[in-house]
């Protein structure tokens, strides 16, 4: 999923490719990330979204389908949910401090971490402080 994030991919074919069945997949992969299979994927194509919304011009709409989404209403949506802003804001905000980091460096500071809300439900949320939390 890291390397092929851009491709339509499913349950059923990742489960195929580790030669489990759909649920035995899912539920180990779960154990393992502490995500389910099409969240991690969605965190995945997030990341890589980021990281295209810093360095090119390209529109939303062409980022969003760069990374494997076929729909802007839902990529805009997750993208939303997981780094608190939409792709046009973060776009739009000053990236000037990462440009310091190396990519690799980059690709850390700005992973999601799972943690927990106040009702225990584990949370994903991007290292970089949206920028109603900066002000």
């Amino acid at each position: 999923m890291d390397r092929e994030y851009a491709e339509p991919l499913d349950v059923e074919a990742l489960a195929s490719t580790a030669l489990m069945s759909q649920a035995h997949f899912s539920r180990r992969f779960k154990e393992t990330y502490s995500e389910t299979p099409y969240s991690y994927l969605m965190t995945r194509r997030i990341e890589r979204a980021k990281a295209m919304l810093r360095s090119t011009e390209l529109s939303v709409t062409d980022v969003c389908f760069a990374v494997g989404c076929t729909s802007l209403g839902s990529f805009s949506s997750k993208f939303t949910e997981l780094v608190g802003e939409s792709p046009t804001d973060y776009r739009a905000r000053n990236h000037d401090a990462l440009k310091m980091f190396s990519p690799c460096q980059v690709m850390v500071l700005t992973r999601p971490r799972i943690t927990r809300n106040e009702s225990g439900t584990q949370v994903s949320s991007f290292g970089e402080a949206p920028a109603a939390s900066r002000a």
